[in-house]
C-alpha cells in the first residue's frame, strides 16, 4: 500500500502509542502517508521546535494537534488553569505547523479521573450538564482571540454520549456547531470522528450544516468495536472491524466540501501491541478499502 492514494491519510500518534514521535513520523512517511496527527505528550517529549523539524524533514504535514479542552471547571483556579493550558496548546499547535487544535471539552465538574467515580466533595451544581456546556461557551469566548492571533482553529470534538460524564459534555455534532456559531469559522470548527458520531440520527443534517458553515476542521476514522473494553475509550478499531458505515459517513463529509486530511486515531490494546510499521500498513489498507473510494464529492 506504500505510495499512491495515501496523500490525504494522516497517522495519529495515538494509534502507534508505544512509538516515539520520530518513530511514528518515520513509519508514516515510509508507508506513503501525507500527514501525521500529533498528541501533546509526544510533542512535549521531543520538544516543540524539534517536532516541527522532524515532521518537515520527513516531507509530511501536521494534520492536527490533540488535545486542548477540559473547559468545564467550576472554580476560579480551575478556570485559570484550563485557560493557561489551552493557550499553551494553541501556541504549540502554531509552532508545530498545524492550524487545527482538537478540543475535548471536558466532562462534568463532578468527575474525578476520567473513567472513574465522582470526586469527593463535588458541589451540588457540579452534575449540571447544561451549566457545564455554558462554561464551555464562556471559555471558548476567552480563548478565541488568542487562537485567532495564532492562526489556529479550536476544533470541537463531540464524543459519544457515554463519555459525557467524564470527558465531553458535547455529544452531538449539532451541539458542537451551536457552540462554534458565535465565532468565525476559521477560529472555531468541529471534528467529525466516526467513532463518536456514527450513531447520531441527525448526522446527515449536521454534517451538511458543518460544510455549509465551513467548520469541518478534521475527519477522523476508526471503527466501533464490540464487545466494549472495560474502558470503552479503548474499543476503537481499524476501519472495517466493527459497525461504522464508512462509505455513508465519508460521502457525507465529502459532499459537505471537506477536502482536508483524514486522520486515523485508534485506541486499542491489541493495536498498541502491534509493531508501528505493521499498524501503519494495516491502516493504509483499510483506508484504501473503506474510506478513500468515497472521498470524491458526489
Amino acid at each position: 500500500m506504500t505510495g499512491a492514494g495515501l496523500e490525504r491519510l494522516s497517522l495519529n500518534t495515538a494509534t502507534v502509542k508505544r512509538a516515539t514521535l520520530g518513530e511514528a513520523v518515520d513509519v508514516a512517511a515510509r508507508a506513503g502517508y501525507g500527514a501525521v496527527g500529533l498528541w501533546r505528550d509526544r510533542v512535549e517529549e521531543a520538544g516543540v521546535a524539534p517536532t516541527a523539524r522532524i515532521v518537515r524533514d520527513a516531507g509530511l504535514r501536521v494534520s492536527s494537534l490533540c488535545r486542548g479542552g477540559f473547559l468545564t471547571a467550576s472554580t476560579d483556579d480551575g478556570v485559570r488553569a484550563a485557560l493557561d493550558d489551552n493557550r499553551r496548546a494553541i501556541d504549540d499547535a502554531a509552532a508545530v505547523g498545524t492550524t487545527e487544535l482538537v478540543m475535548v471539552v471536558g466532562g462534568l465538574p463532578a468527575s474525578g479521573e476520567p473513567g472513574g467515580p465522582p470526586r469527593e466533595g463535588a458541589a451540588p451544581g457540579d452534575r449540571d450538564v447544561v451549566a457545564a456546556r455554558a462554561r464551555v461557551a464562556d471559555r471558548l469566548a476567552d480563548l478565541a482571540p488568542h487562537a485567532a492571533d495564532a492562526g489556529v482553529r479550536l476544533a470541537l470534538e463531540p464524543l459519544h454520549p457515554m463519555f459525557a460524564a467524564d470527558r465531553a459534555v458535547i455529544s452531538t455534532l449539532a451541539q458542537a456547531l451551536d457552540l462554534a456559531a458565535p465565532h468565525p469559522a476559521d477560529v472555531v470548527g468541529v471534528v467529525v470522528d466516526t467513532y463518536h458520531v456514527w450513531w447520531d440520527p441527525a448526522l446527515e443534517t449536521s454534517v451538511a450544516r458543518a460544510g455549509a458553515e465551513r467548520r469541518i476542521a478534521s475527519y477522523q476514522v476508526c471503527d466501533w468495536n464490540l464487545p466494549l473494553a472495560a474502558d470503552p475509550l479503548l474499543s476503537r478499531g481499524y476501519p472495517g472491524d466493527g459497525y461504522v458505515d464508512f462509505p455513508a459517513i465519508t460521502r457525507l463529509v465529502a459532499d459537505a466540501g471537506y477536502d482536508g486530511d483524514v486522520e486515523c486515531e485508534i485506541f486499542h490494546a491489541d493495536v498498541w501491541a502491534t509493531p508501528a510499521a505493521d499498524v501503519a500498513r494495516i491502516v493504509a489498507e483499510r483506508y484504501a478499502t473503506h474510506v478513500a473510494p468515497h472521498l470524491t464529492r458526489g
